[in-house]
């Protein structure tokens, strides 16, 4: 199909034809339930160890702060904003510090959190002088960022700054690298994938099990954003999914479509099942890493 046919998708033919009739990866939606329990009440087994801790990463505007805003929809079954996000199609990060988030767990004098966190960090710019550094992500790995650590474009984090952790914990590692990108990017540019690459090889020589989230898989599919339930029988969106699995190494079967809540002021069951299953997976990666350490 020509290129630019693919794109627009004028004409029903072409709509038609971006389907599958059997979907190429199974997902039960009905198991909402099911998964939000096994996702409230998991806890790492390990005592030195209060939260498996998500690390999020990935070009700007990606989605990474509104799939955080999403998953505390979710955990904690209403609308919610804990993490500020753009609301713009800005080309530089939203996202400035190095900040931990938690998800609340009850009310009043009861009120704790959930024992998994997520950490938000700059995102990934074309260019040296724009955007996290890879080596910072590096750092933040082995948790060697403390928590407000403002990033500097121009140079990463050393160890005379004060921003840098010199005795992480347990606690303070990361347990699962987690790449956000949207399906909406077009070709990325080979500075940002040399970039990705780095942190990858980084991630993989401590042991750090990896994934990786596709955003705004309404957007860049027509059919996807009329029902979501067709998510894993459009054509566009698994040969993004594979392109992008082939140029960040990520396996295919680690690589989650998901779509944040954006215009929405109630929950989504179908919204929720998708980062529910992404979710589930994050967190069995996650104790498995910790069990080893």
């Amino acid at each position: 199909m020509n290129r630019f046919l693919w794109k627009n998708r004028h004409s029903v033919e072409e709509l038609e034809s971006e389907i599958l009739e059997e979907p190429w990866r199974e997902l039960n939606w009905e198991e909402k339930e099911k998964n939000l329990k096994y996702v409230q009440e998991y806890k790492p087994e390990k005592d030195d160890i209060k939260y498996l801790r998500v690390l999020l990463y990935g070009p700007v505007g990606s989605g990474k702060s509104s799939f955080i805003n999403s998953v505390s929809n979710v955990i904690r079954g209403r609308m919610s904003i804990p993490a500020l996000a753009s609301a713009t199609t800005s080309d530089q990060s939203f996202t400035k510090k190095y900040e931990t988030h938690k998800f609340i767990k009850g009310r009043g004098s009861s009120k704790t959190f959930y024992p998994l966190v997520f950490n938000d960090i700059m995102g990934l710019e074309d260019g040296t002088d724009r955007g996290v550094h890879a080596d910072d992500i590096k750092l933040a790995l082995e948790g060697h960022v403390k928590e407000g650590h403002k990033f500097n474009p121009v140079a990463p984090i050393s160890q005379d700054d004060p921003g840098y952790n010199p005795t992480p914990s347990a606690d303070d590692k990361v347990h699962v690298l987690v790449c956000v990108m949207s399906a909406n990017t077009p070709q990325m540019k080979s500075s940002i994938l040399e970039k990705m690459k780095s942190i990858r090889e980084a991630a993989s020589e401590l042991g750090i099990p990896q994934m990786a989230m596709m955003t705004r898989i309404d957007e860049a599919c027509s059919e996807t954003q009329k029902d979501l339930r067709k998510v894993y029988k459009s054509k566009y969106l698994r040969k993004k999914m594979r392109d992008f699995s082939s140029a960040v190494g990520i396996p295919l079967n680690c690589i989650f479509p998901v779509k944040n809540y954006s215009e929405e002021i109630d929950l989504n069951d179908d919204i929720d099942m998708l980062i529910l299953s992404a979710l589930r997976n994050m967190i069995n990666f996650g104790d498995d890493f910790i069990e080893k350490i």
